[in-house]
């Protein structure tokens, strides 16, 4: 928007007009704010998820979201600053002993 923008505006309707918000003529969200919210308060909830694939299954199968694989990552990674909780594989021959003896040492250094 340009000055003469501006000023046009402020010309036509004053202050009030001035200060008015724009409403976007885009296309419809995807996902929309509603679903967003409760897949954020399940991303941080202790439950969470172990992939993006089951967020998007939760989606599409408990709100009705229909939204693409791709839509989701990015919504959850970029937009969200989350990401699903994997659980990471344990070795079979990892001690507890020696695990909780690491611990003390590293956190004396």
């Amino acid at each position: 928007m340009t000055v003469q923008d501006w000023l046009a505006k402020y010309r036509q309707g004053g202050l009030e007009k001035f200060l008015e918000k724009k409403v976007g003529t885009g296309r419809p969200r995807k996902i929309p704010l509603w679903a967003e919210k409760a897949l954020e308060k399940k991303l941080h909830s202790n439950q969470g998820f172990n992939s993006y694939g089951e967020i998007y299954q939760w989606l599409s199968e408990d709100l009705g979201v229909v939204a693409n694989y791709k839509t989701v990552h990015q919504l959850v990674f970029y937009k969200l600053k989350a990401s699903p909780k994997i659980a990471r594989p344990k070795s079979k021959e990892q001690s507890e002993e020696r695990l909780e003896s690491f611990k003390k040492t590293l956190q004396k250094t």
